[in-house]
């Protein structure tokens, strides 16, 4: 039987080494193409860069893979078009695709059903103005913000450059005990090696953009390959809801 093969359509460059990263590490197929905008993290930058004919070009680079799946790697590119318009942004490219199509925003909330957490505590590297469009989108899918925090990073260039401590005391200073999971939303940000030293620092799940992406992207292809190095989400356990 062949790996499985989820497409991934990811903005500009930054952290897209995370994706043959995991591919390699779980033994699937996750073939990466990009769509190309400014990486500028505001409003009308992040409306433009999502927009149905980007995205459908992406697609098309991604048919030559066969993908069983297609994600949309840009949570700030789906989120800021509210809970309506991330779902249409999914709907057409599923559309586009034909194969199941999610984004990385969906993917949050889609993780977080997965483990059965509802409060969360929010680990931005986004403008406050564009975390705040975050918890808004979390809270119409009944999902509870203790906190977020914002890092106040303009470009997806400059949060692709934090070093793997930067990005732990990032998150750390935002996390709050009352929450659940802590959540850390930007697939510019390379987060995926130090999801274990997160999770053991803080003693509770943490969910990061690539990581729920690649999760969902795979769930979509029919796949759910586990491991122990990226965190609670990959681990292996009793899904009831599967039985």
């Amino acid at each position: 039987m062949s790996a499985p093969t989820a497409g991934i359509i990811y903005p500009d460059h930054a952290a897209e080494d995370e994706y043959p990263w995991a591919a390699a590490l779980l033994g699937v197929h996750l073939p990466v193409t990009h769509v190309y905008g400014t990486d500028l993290h505001a409003v009308p930058e992040l409306l433009d860069l999502g927009r149905p004919d980007r995205l459908a070009a992406g697609a098309a680079a991604l048919a030559e893979h066969a993908p069983q799946s297609v994600v949309w790697a840009c949570t700030s590119g789906s989120f800021v078009y509210g809970p309506e318009g991330a779902q249409q942004q999914i709907d057409q490219l599923a559309a586009a695709t034909g194969v199941p199509a999610s984004s990385t925003s969906a993917a949050f909330v889609a993780a977080l059903a997965d483990l059965g957490l509802t409060r969360v505590a929010v680990a931005a590297s986004y403008p406050r103005e564009v975390a705040a469009l975050f918890v808004d989108y979390l809270a119409a899918a009944g999902i509870e913000v203790v906190a977020m925090g914002s890092a106040g990073i303009d470009t997806a260039a400059e949060v692709g450059g934090l070093a793997p401590e930067q990005v732990l005391e990032l998150a750390v200073a935002h996390d709050r005990p009352e929450a659940q999971t802590l959540l850390v939303p930007d697939t510019a940000m390379r987060t995926l090696a130090v999801i274990p030293d997160l999770e053991a620092r803080l003693g509770k799940p943490v969910l990061t953009a690539n990581q729920v992406t690649i999760w969902q992207a795979l769930a979509l292809a029919g796949s759910r390959p586990t491991s122990s190095v990226l965190g609670a989400l990959f681990a292996q356990r009793q899904d009831h809801a599967r039985q």
